[in-house]
């Protein structure tokens, strides 16, 4: 089963990808953030180094769906490919950070993709307001991170929202985070656990 974790940045999408991978003694793939070669320029210039982030994050994404669905094993992935494009390079078009030949160029490059990958079983979202984002994000401590603008958060919220209501419920899991902490609690863990043991026992 191919069980992807989405939310906004500092939502914790590594740390349950973390707990579930290791609970389900399975695999984990996790988003290219650190060997990213355009993430700490981007976030000093985002118009000038947005194309070639969001290309990068594209190709990583799209390899890593493809190793996920030739394994025929039970994967848990930091952010899809989807997440990728409808969140964060629409963000970027919509702020004009990417310009509209750039971003068609883009997008061209990632329908072709979806014509040789599905969509993940289970979309797990992290919903969180911004306040819980900004406080986890300093918290984690990453330099490239901390100049983050807030309004990015929230533009990046809102796109979200939109998303998450084009998903099939069939597939979907939305997790609070504000009245939910897996990383301490073992009983907000075991929750979502039984939920997932539950949605795979609809499939087989």
């Amino acid at each position: 089963m191919h069980i992807a974790i989405a939310g906004n940045i500092g939502s914790g999408k590594t740390t349950l990808t973390q707990l579930l991978a290791n609970h389900f003694n399975c695999n984990a793939e996790f988003e290219s953030v650190e060997n990213n070669p355009y993430l700490s320029d981007f976030y000093t210039d985002m118009p000038k180094w947005a194309f070639h982030l969001e290309l990068h994050f594209l190709n990583s994404r799209f390899r890593q769906t493809r190793r996920i669905q030739q394994s025929n094993e039970w994967v848990v992935q930091d952010r899809s490919i989807d997440e990728g494009v409808h969140i964060f390079a629409k963000n970027l078009f919509d702020s004009k950070c990417l310009s509209k030949r750039d971003y068609n160029t883009y997008m061209t490059l990632y329908n072709f993709m979806l014509e040789q990958i599905n969509s993940p079983d289970l979309l797990i979202y992290l919903k969180a307001d911004i306040d819980k984002l900004v406080s986890q994000i300093k918290m984690r401590n990453r330099s490239f991170e901390q100049e983050i603008p807030v309004t990015y958060l929230e533009n990046l919220n809102a796109l979200y929202a939109e998303w998450i209501n084009t998903v099939p419920k069939e597939r979907l899991m939305v997790i609070d985070i504000q009245s939910t902490d897996f990383k301490e609690n073992p009983n907000d863990f075991e929750n979502i656990v039984t939920k997932i043991d539950s949605f795979h026992s609809q499939r087989v």
